[in-house]
């Protein structure tokens, strides 16, 4: 049983798998494009969008496990300053597998694995539904004791009521001079 072993096995032992996918991001940084099987294609994909993430971190933590995967330091150069910040506002999907049909050899299914070119558009966010089923706010109950009001308050609101008044007059009789 393969429990947590993740991961295609190619037909490989694990150092000529490992060297094999090194060469191959290596290849893949350096030209942007290659050609291989659709699993090898697959695979490599894996590791790819990891180094870019690596790249846009951009620290020399990251700098350093790239270089560990990727043993040029052109390449990693490269990667860091060109090709990653490249993408970042994008939040992966770095590379595009084309299907391009059998080979002619062994009639292995072949794929190109390029990086993605075009700029990302952000799809805009959907508002959070709002449940139905919402108990409605109660009503804040009003004190028992009810204070009286003061004297000001009470002639600020009998002012405040008849001001309306007396502009609605005063506007009714400049209509009527207007009219004569």
């Amino acid at each position: 049983m393969r429990h947590n072993k993740s991961g295609k096995r190619l037909g490989r032992n694990s150092s000529h798998r490992k060297a094999m996918m090194r060469n191959m991001v290596t290849s893949l940084f350096a030209h942007e494009k290659i050609t291989t099987t659709d699993i090898r294609a697959k695979e490599l994909r894996k590791i790819a969008d990891k180094m870019i993430t690596l790249g846009k971190r951009g620290d020399l933590n990251a700098r350093r496990q790239a270089l560990q995967v990727i043993r040029d330091r052109k390449v990693v150069g490269k990667l860091f300053d060109l090709v990653a910040p490249r993408y970042k506002d994008r939040p992966g999907g770095y590379t595009r597998i084309i299907k391009l049909g059998q080979r002619a050899g062994d009639n292995a299914a072949l794929s190109l694995i390029e990086l993605v070119e075009e700029e990302f558009t952000a799809k805009p966010k959907k508002a959070a539904p709002v449940p139905k089923a919402q108990a409605k706010p109660v009503a804040a109950e009003k004190p028992a004791v009810e204070e009286a009001p003061t004297e000001e308050a009470a002639s600020e609101a009998v002012a405040a009521e008849e001001a309306p008044q007396e502009e609605a007059a005063e506007e009714e009789k400049a209509e009527e001079k207007k009219e004569d």
